[in-house]
């Protein structure tokens, strides 16, 4: 695939590679997405109503 290219081992096993993001940035930011929500899989997430309350006393102490 034009513009991207692996990095190889001595052993000549891939270990990294590059990516052309002038060609390949929506390809590039659609793997970051994956790798961000797979690394908040296991964070605690906040109820709704929790969130909304705190929200709201931000709100009226800042207006």
């Amino acid at each position: 695939m034009s513009g991207i290219q692996f990095v190889t081992d001595e052993k000549g096993r891939k270990i990294a590679v590059q990516i052309d993001l002038r060609k390949h940035r929506a390809l590039w930011e659609e793997f970051w997405d994956g790798l961000v929500s797979e690394s908040r899989r296991r964070e605690k997430g906040t109820p709704y109503q929790e969130y909304r309350s705190g929200r709201l006393k931000r709100v009226r102490a800042h207006g």
